[in-house]
């Protein structure tokens, strides 16, 4: 068997293995890239030096640092408390948590973000006697799509911008146009109004939410702070190759030694313990998967493959990557698909001579929105069904895309009607 059969068997069982044993991902994914550098199909030197990107991962790692710090300060309750509190209606505080939820995954893992809003969620639905199944869906949904919107918002944002050497700033303005970040903010603007009428029963007016205080704001001064250093990447780093990573490490570093020396409400240990080990080293080994996939060769066929069968047709690639990505991500994890589809989408963009931000900004709606489809599209989605479970709330696939199908399909066409409008002319 040659090397190239090799590494898609092994990446082909590998993603199956994602999908049959999600609790596992970490450890089948660094197997699988084991794997491949045992049986020859890539150089340990090569593997770790070439293909894990240490930037991306820096700049991950780092951010999970100071995103933990920022939810033990409990200013994210605080903010979300004080929404609920001047909420006219009971559906404008549903409406008004599912806007900070989105607003602050823009800067903190989803999961994290779930697990802090979702008290105050189950607060006011006890308080007012309400079914909190729908609010915590409408949440997990919003902080999926808006982890789209910023570099540090999520992991396939982290990976698009190392791959297309894409400061924080760009998300916001590349190459003289919108960026993606307005894209997400107008499919934003279309899925609150999706929401707003799953949540139009809801009159009565909310009171007596508020509990907590801040523990401290220099946590999010030092968030304030990583946005400040990330604006400034590309003038030092211009190629995507160290700063970002080693700017928010150092940052993250400080922040660990102000909680050591002056924090009295945790742990260092518990801090580290609590951090997503599992995302962590679940990417190093995709990293390592991938690579090994894309110097066997199947990216290049696979991307011959698709330029052939849209015939140059530029809106039918943007809509045949928007849609592959959707459907694929609804049902298993967007980061290796990411990682594969990325050099795919370049390729197919050279080939078909479209404009490569119209096929990769697609690219990354969709395999970041269509999470939203069903309950396991995303770690979020299988957090707060666990959070609603414990509570006497089983929710089924078909309540969940209830809420899930309306809210991505609103999201994903006006984000990349936006998208087509400012790159596709």
């Amino acid at each position: 068997m040659t090397h190239a059969w090799f590494s898609l068997i092994v990446f082909v069982l590998c993603y199956a293995l994602f999908v049959a044993l999600p609790t596992r991902r970490s450890w089948t994914a660094c197997a699988g890239g084991l794997l491949l550098i045992a049986a020859g199909a890539l150089g340990w030197r090569e593997a770790l030096f070439s293909k894990i990107s240490w930037n991306v991962m820096g700049l991950f790692f780092g951010t999970l640092i100071l995103a933990e710090l920022f939810l033990m300060s409990r200013v994210p309750a605080v903010m979300a408390e004080w929404l609920v509190d001047r909420s006219r209606s009971t559906r404008a505080a549903m409406l008004a948590l599912c806007v900070l939820a989105g607003v602050i995954s823009m800067f903190v893992e989803n999961v994290a973000v779930v697990l802090l809003v979702a008290p105050v969620a189950l607060s006011l639905a006890d308080k007012l006697h309400i079914n909190p199944v729908k609010l915590l869906i409408g949440i997990a949904i919003s902080s999926n799509l808006q982890g789209t919107a910023t570099m540090i918002g999520d992991p396939p944002s982290m990976i698009l911008a190392g791959y297309m050497r894409m400061g924080f700033w760009d998300f916001f303005a590349y190459q003289g146009k919108p960026g993606i970040f307005f894209a997400v903010q107008i499919g934003a603007v279309s899925s609150l109004v999706v929401l707003a009428f799953v949540y139009r029963h809801h009159g009565t007016a909310p009171s007596g939410i508020r509990q907590e205080t801040a523990r401290s704001w220099v946590p999010a001064s030092m968030l304030g702070l990583l946005v400040l250093g990330l604006s400034f990447a590309t003038v030092f780093d211009p190629g995507f190759a160290w700063f970002a990573g080693l700017y928010t490490l150092t940052l993250s570093a400080a922040g660990l030694a102000w909680f050591r020396l002056h924090a009295r409400w945790g742990s260092t240990r518990q801090l580290i313990k609590s951090l997503d080990w599992d995302t962590t080293f679940f990417l190093i080994g995709v990293f390592v998967l991938v690579g090994g996939l894309s110097d066997s060769g199947w990216m290049d066929r696979l991307s011959g493959l698709m330029a052939r069968s849209v015939d140059g047709s530029i809106p039918l690639a943007f809509a045949m990557i928007v849609i592959f990505a959707v459907i694929i991500s609804g049902f298993v994890d967007n980061v290796p698909f990411l990682l594969v589809m990325i050099p795919v989408a370049q390729k197919v963009a050279d080939q078909i001579h479209a404009p490569v931000p119209l096929l990769m900004f697609g690219l990354l709606i969709g395999a970041c929105l269509g999470g939203n489809l069903t309950p396991i599209g995303a770690s979020a989605n299988v957090v707060t069904l666990g959070i609603l479970k414990k509570r006497g709330h089983t929710v089924s696939f078909r309540e969940f895309m209830g809420v899930g199908i309306p809210f991505t399909v609103a999201a994903v066409l006006s984000a990349c009607a936006f998208v087509w409008w400012i790159w596709g002319g």
